[in-house]
């Protein structure tokens, strides 16, 4: 059924008019506070929910496995992944689940579980450091075990432990250093594409793809990463001592099996996780240190995630008067 005609310039009719756009704007008003107060009180609930679950999380937080740390075991923990800030295998994660494990009296020496292709040069060089001061302030030995493959900054921070011991199949090595990026000058010469990169300084757009790179700006980077692998070749050294066979091969970026590591000094024997806690370092409980998010934290994120999705359908959603 349709609306009578009002006709606004009839006097009986103008306040019917008015009356009823009072109405309609009431209740748009009415529902717009009812909406709001509805999100309001489900975004205080969702607040307290998270604060439940982050104090739920610190109450149990770490990734300790087994009943009594106290009691004499192996303390292990475990870097696999890349190597990188952010990532599970991040000198912050590591570096905490190192210290735990060193301090805990019950831990007779620290193994690290590897298994990584490599990553950050500052992350594995932040943790050799810390393994070393650690090392020598608690008095106890550490040693690497290699699953499946301990290369570039793995073995950077592989090399600071006492020893490392590998599978044969094991891959091991590739002590370089690499800086990657692809160029398409001459792809967009050929589109008809003009590159307009505007910088203050000459070489601030060196590593820009679209730009050319000039022979100076490659020195540059050369010189860069020259360094960086002296740094990786001098940690090698320290950590292996001795040991190390050197050919000119060794720091080439080569890589190489678990029995070729052996014969090259770049590990000292075969073996995993449990040969090394029951016959290396004579204690056969382990106790895993290594940091994850368990199952509170990954909730967290997830519903701290749907909180601003929730968030922003209600702020497109909500009723508004115009």
């Amino acid at each position: 059924m349709s609306e009578p005609h009002v006709n606004p310039e009839n006097p009986s009719h103008k306040t019917v008019w008015e009356r009823d756009t009072l109405e309609r704007l009431a209740f748009a008003t009415l529902a717009e506070q009812r909406a709001s107060r509805r999100w309001r009180i489900f975004f205080r609930m969702a607040w307290f929910a998270l604060a439940v679950v982050v104090v739920w999380t610190g109450l149990h937080k770490g990734g300790m496995g087994g009943s009594n740390p106290s009691q004499p075991h192996t303390a292990v923990v475990a870097i696999k992944g890349e190597i990188s800030d952010g990532a599970d295998a991040s000198a912050e994660w590591v570096v905490a689940a190192l210290r735990t494990a060193f301090e805990d009296e019950g831990s007779q020496a620290i193994v690290l579980q590897i298994n990584s292709p490599g990553g950050s040069p500052v992350q594995a060089g932040i943790i050799n450091d810390e393994i070393r001061r650690l090392k020598e302030k608690h008095k106890k030995p550490v040693y690497a075990v290699v699953e499946e493959s301990c290369a570039s900054a793995a073995y950077y921070i592989a090399v600071a432990a006492d020893e490392i011991y590998v599978d044969k199949a094991s891959i091991v090595g590739s002590i370089g250093v690499l800086m990657d990026g692809f160029g398409f000058t001459g792809l967009m010469d050929k589109l008809g594409v003009e590159r307009r990169l505007m910088t203050a300084g000459v070489n601030k757009g060196f590593l820009d793809p679209f730009s050319p790179q000039t022979k100076p700006q490659r020195e540059h980077a050369q010189t860069l990463l020259n360094q960086i692998h002296q740094q990786f070749i001098q940690a090698v050294r320290d950590g292996r001592g001795k040991r190390l066979k050197e050919t000119p091969e060794l720091f080439s970026g080569l890589f190489w099996s678990g029995e070729q590591a052996i014969d090259l000094g770049l590990a000292d024997g075969l073996g995993n996780l449990d040969y090394v806690a029951r016959e290396i370092v004579k204690a056969e409980d382990i106790i895993d240190y290594t940091r994850h998010d368990n199952v509170a934290e990954r909730l967290a994120k997830r519903f701290g995630a749907a909180i601003g999705e929730g968030a922003v359908h209600a702020l497109q959603t909500m009723p508004a008067v115009r």
